[in-house]
């Protein structure tokens, strides 16, 4: 899935449009939650900041999780702890194809809905 299908899809559900808050990082975008939360990032970084092989650059999705299934996410191929988060709140999702689009918005919902119960 693709980084512009993602922005298509919460701004259809959710109002959501990506802020740009970094200009060492100008491709990194928040979604933001209506209550100012964020609810996930999407980021362009190295593969070898992952502790993946290779200095390619790829674009991954942070998204807050359920504590309880963090461990099982991460140890399935596409899933890592949150890159940059609180890794027992955060995961993130490769957007190279290797997760699906379907697990990617279900996710996405998921995240949303937690930081909706913080409210």
């Amino acid at each position: 899935m693709k980084r512009e299908e993602i922005f298509e899809y919460v701004k259809k559900q959710y109002g959501t449009v990506p802020e740009y808050l970094w200009k060492e990082s100008p491709e990194s975008a928040v979604l933001r939650h209506k209550n100012g939360k964020w609810y996930a990032i999407i980021m362009n970084i190295e593969k070898s900041r992952l502790g993946m092989e290779g200095n390619e650059r790829i674009d991954i999705i942070d998204v807050k999780c359920n504590p309880d299934m963090v461990g099982l996410l991460t140890q399935t191929f596409g899933f890592l702890p949150g890159y940059h988060m609180n890794k027992k709140y955060w995961i993130t999702m490769l957007l190279d194809g290797s997760v699906s689009e379907a697990k990617i918005l279900d996710f996405l919902d998921m995240s949303y809905d937690l930081i909706d119960a913080k409210i």
